[in-house]
């Protein structure tokens, strides 16, 4: 369940992103994130017009397993993409990590209801200093949460160091289009019509307001596969996703080949 919202959160205003330290990023995403898991399932499908389902399954199908048989989701939140990995993919285990507390509940008990607990286990973690070893998985993959992280180098190199040679990233994230039509859309949806209907559904329109500042704020394509190449990854592309709004961003540690994706 969500924390109910007090009169002061519902009122509250946060930052943008582009004004404040590393520490107080890290603290304003925990509190947001920490108060709305029992709606962020229904709002993400609501907001998204369930585009967010069909995007998590390509990521899926561009995967590919073949030593470890594992995959990593970062910043899993209510395991969406753990899920749909687990459910395309019998052949493999997932483990979900993310660093607010809360946002795991919801996830166990849809894992559960779905019969997935002993494939998919859900761990409190950072993304900063994931708690594996090298070489641990065959596949990482972050839907929607790579842009609430400060350091994000820092966060690519952690995920390319526990991925095999040969191992694959899988990033999916939103993006300011660059399709004139789609832009005037699209900044009228992320400052007007998201944070409304959030008001509506979730009583904590603010933390939504963050989120569209983080999509507003979150580097260019070209910008974005630069830094995946500074992380040390190879091979890297972008996937462009309903209008440009989305993006899959991928990429390959050295080493083995791995078997070509669907």
């Amino acid at each position: 369940m969500d924390t109910p919202p007090s009169k002061d959160a519902r009122d509250k205003s946060y930052p943008s992103v582009t004004g404040i330290g590393r520490d107080e990023h890290v603290g304003m995403v925990r509190e947001i994130f920490a108060t709305i898991p029992g709606r962020y399932d229904f709002l993400n499908h609501l907001l998204s017009l369930r585009r967010d389902v069909a995007w998590r399954r390509f990521a899926v199908r561009k995967m590919h397993f073949f030593d470890t048989f594992r995959l990593l989701d970062v910043a899993t939140g209510t395991a969406d993409l753990a899920i749909e990995a687990a459910r395309r993919r019998p052949d493999i285990r997932v483990t979900g990590i993310d660093f607010v507390r809360e946002m795991l509940t919801p996830g166990r008990q849809k894992i559960a209801a779905r019969g997935l607990a002993d494939r998919i286990r859900l761990l409190p973690a950072d993304a900063m200093a994931l708690p594996f070893p090298d070489g641990s998985f065959d596949a990482v993959g972050i839907a929607f949460g790579i842009r609430n992280m400060p350091d994000r180098l820092r966060a690519l190199r952690e995920m390319r160091r526990v991925l095999v040679p040969g191992g694959g990233i899988f990033i999916l994230e939103m993006n300011f289009p660059r399709n004139r039509f789609a832009q005037g859309f699209f900044d009228l949806y992320l400052k007007h019509l998201l944070p409304g209907v959030a008001r509506l559904f979730s009583g904590h329109p603010a933390a939504y307001r963050y989120l569209a500042d983080s999509i507003l704020h979150f580097p260019e394509p070209r910008a974005f596969l630069a830094l995946m190449e500074e992380a040390g990854f190879g091979k890297v592309k972008r996937h462009s996703l309903t209008f440009g709004i989305t993006s899959l961003y991928v990429g390959t540690t050295a080493g083995h080949e791995a078997p070509s994706s669907a």
